[in-house]
């Protein structure tokens, strides 16, 4: 059988640096059903910070070499984004202009040519119909003048 023995970390067993406060007000039970309205407002009127004050504080923890590595990752970050978009938005604008510019004359030109070329058809139609009937009514009229012969 196999025994289980428990070793202490000695990082866990010397004291930690800073102050040795300790308040049981921060801690409270959860399982009582009375509790204060007046106390829990106090609590929150001391910890009110706002977001900014909060970064300003992660300010101090942080070390400089580190703000500028970081801060200069985002600038050239920003900046690479930004002059995409800004590249972007010029050659969208070029692109549809163009389009605009030269596309609608375009456009309106194949449309007059299919109606010119649909009217040709009409007209050819029209010349085809009109010549065969007069061929036919030719033909008609020759017919009983051979018959008399």
């Amino acid at each position: 059988m196999v025994k289980l023995q428990e070793v202490e970390d000695e990082h866990f067993s010397e004291e930690q640096q800073g102050p040795k406060v300790e308040d049981d007000g921060d801690y409270v039970d959860t399982d009582s059903e009375i509790s204060s309205d007046d106390d829990s407002d106090d609590d929150d009127d001391t910890f009110e910070e706002t977001v900014y004050e909060r970064l300003v504080a992660l300010k101090d923890m942080i070390p400089p070499k580190h703000r500028a590595r970081v801060s200069g990752a985002f600038n050239k970050t920003y900046s690479f984004i930004s002059s995409g978009l800004q590249f972007g938005g010029k050659t969208l604008w070029i692109l549809s202009t163009s389009a605009i510019m030269l596309g609608v004359p375009y456009a309106l030109a194949v449309g007059e040519e299919q109606q010119m070329v649909e009217m040709e058809k009409e007209m050819k139609a029209q010349q085809i119909a009109s010549s065969g009937l007069t061929s036919a009514a030719q033909n008609i009229l020759e017919q009983p003048a051979q018959k008399a012969i």
